[in-house]
């Protein structure tokens, strides 16, 4: 089982070791390699996604992520800026698929700006198409306009566009997932203004009659984003493009109390993932020991589940991490004054000790 480790920049190199002690302890037979990507690959290299680390990642049977960007490099131009990094995995390796779960533990549920009754219990499911939609779509750049309000003008524009097979791939993929949840699937759309999204709606209610066991409704994305807020309990999987799905998932982070405890997976047709953590880089906090590594550490195990075949291993750490929480142990982001605040070191330590069954002392 070979594995591209690429912990990026910010507080990626902190996560993604954490997170190599977890898969360390589990005696499998892992072979890690790791490489430069984003910031630091441009530092080194000139560019954020090399050669050799694209060639690492095609080769490996999956990649462990663990974030890019900085502030300081804003003002590059944009193919060479760090998050071009994600994007081009995504492109090359064809990581069509990404899921988002949004699970809030029972014991952060008091984590959550929710009320509590809200948001216990909360297992949400969503699965964003991932190499499609306005992010990749063509043409896009800058011109002078030669209609529209203020001809004449500097203008931007970018493209949305999805074609047939990859809104029935990605629909797919969500009704096979809702088979195995509550079997219920939520297609987010704005079929009412866009043109695409109209489209995206007919394919996927086509699609959705080839599982007549799935239950299916529409929702634009507006109200959705509503009620993810207002009864987030009444979804089990959402399946949307590339730019709402990457706003409703950060915002169904938050319902969890913390983005630091969301893990994601992005998947092409063989399987084949990206595992990252939801959250960013911040640099505010690189270096100082403070990030919550859980989301990375779930990741691992959702690479185990997926890509590696590998399910009770994923097992063994998802419960370690329970087990953890349980103790009362919590980075400063999901902190309360009940609780034992540590550190990303200490909170992989925790969690190793869950897996291996070994009692922390001191």
């Amino acid at each position: 089982m070979k594995i591209a480790v690429l912990p990026g920049d910010g507080i990626g190199t902190e996560i993604v070791a954490e997170a190599i002690r977890v898969l360390d302890v589990l005696d499998l037979p892992f072979e890690m390699e790791s490489a430069l990507v984003g910031g630091a690959a441009y530092e080194a290299h000139g560019h954020p996604l090399p050669d050799a680390t694209l060639k690492l990642a095609k080769d490996a049977d999956a990649v462990l992520f663990g974030a890019v960007g900085d502030w300081k490099y804003d003002k590059l131009d944009r193919p060479l800026r760090p998050e071009q990094a994600i994007l081009g995995l995504r492109k090359n390796l064809g990581l069509f698929a990404n899921f988002r779960p949004a699970i809030c533990y029972e014991q952060l549920v008091d984590a959550s700006s929710l009320k509590p009754e809200l948001i216990a219990g909360l297992d949400i499911l969503i699965i964003r198409e991932l190499t499609g939609d306005i992010y990749f779509g063509q043409p896009r750049g800058r011109r002078t306009a030669v209609d529209g309000h203020f001809p004449g003008a500097e203008e931007a524009f970018d493209t949305m566009r999805y074609s047939r097979p990859e809104v029935e791939r990605i629909a797919r993929v969500a009704f096979e997932a809702a088979r195995k949840r509550s079997k219920r699937v939520t297609s987010v759309d704005k079929a009412n203004v866009l043109e695409t999204f109209q489209f995206w709606k007919d394919i996927v209610t086509e699609v959705g009659k080839e599982y007549p066991d799935v239950e299916l409704d529409h929702m634009y994305v507006d109200n959705a984003a509503m009620q993810l807020v207002k009864a987030p309990k009444k979804f089990d999987v959402i399946v949307t493009g590339n730019m709402f799905g990457d706003i409703l998932s950060d915002e169904a982070a938050m319902l969890t109390g913390s983005i630091g405890m969301l893990p994601s997976a992005s998947l092409n047709s063989t399987n084949q993932g990206l595992y990252e953590p939801s959250h960013g880089s911040a640099p505010d906090i690189a270096g100082k020991g403070v990030a919550n590594p859980l989301a990375t550490i779930l990741s691992a195990a959702m690479m185990l589940r997926f890509s590696l075949n590998q399910p009770e291993a994923a097992d063994r750490i998802e419960s370690a991490v329970k087990s953890v929480l349980a103790s009362g142990l919590r980075t400063g982001d999901i902190w309360s004054e009940d609780t034992k605040r540590v550190g990303t070191r200490e909170m992989g330590d925790a969690v190793v000790a869950a897996i291996t069954k070994k009692t922390i002392t001191g």
